[in-house]
């Protein structure tokens, strides 16, 4: 992924108000970010803990997605699958992030979901620069790049749904 200022970033929601963009707390350390090892660039809000973002390059322009999960509090000895990674986690480790969607449908409240690491660090999962909690990823006859291809592709399918 390229690098992005916060003017990128706030100009490419596409689910929220420009005023809700403008207001959304954006990370600090863009600078210090990875940039070479992100499929995209995903973050919690430190301020309202139920509210994460992900920004994206999707058919060849940036797309900013606002997402929201319940601070549901689950058994530490379940596990869940992130649906993009398929990294396994225990506990509150994956959560079901629901965005509005965008335009007229999301003005009528349509919304869709997705399983995602609570975390947003897929692409560090997938890449191996972090590492899950033991059993987390399973090994794969897939390359690395191949995993990464198939992450990019279920993230762009669920902004596909967001768009639509």
């Amino acid at each position: 992924m390229k690098p992005l200022t916060e003017q990128d970033i706030r100009a490419s929601f596409v689910n929220c108000s420009k005023g809700d963009a403008k207001r959304l707390a954006v990370p600090r350390d863009l600078a210090g970010r990875s940039w070479e090892d992100l499929d995209f660039l995903g973050w919690r809000d430190p301020g309202a803990p139920e509210r994460s973002y992900i920004v994206t390059e999707h058919a060849g322009r940036l797309v900013g997605v606002a997402l929201r999960f319940p601070a549901q509090q689950r058994s530490f000895l379940q596990r869940s699958m992130c649906s993009l990674c398929l990294t396994t986690h225990p506990g509150n480790g994956v959560s079901l992030m629901t965005a509005r969607r965008a335009g007229e449908a999301g003005r009528q409240s349509n919304s869709v979901g997705v399983y995602i690491c609570t975390d947003l660090d897929c692409s560090l999962y997938v890449r191996g620069v972090k590492s899950p909690d033991p059993g987390g990823r399973m090994e794969e006859s897939l390359s690395v790049e191949e995993q990464i291809e198939r992450t990019r592709g279920k993230l762009s399918a669920f902004v596909d749904k967001v768009l639509v």
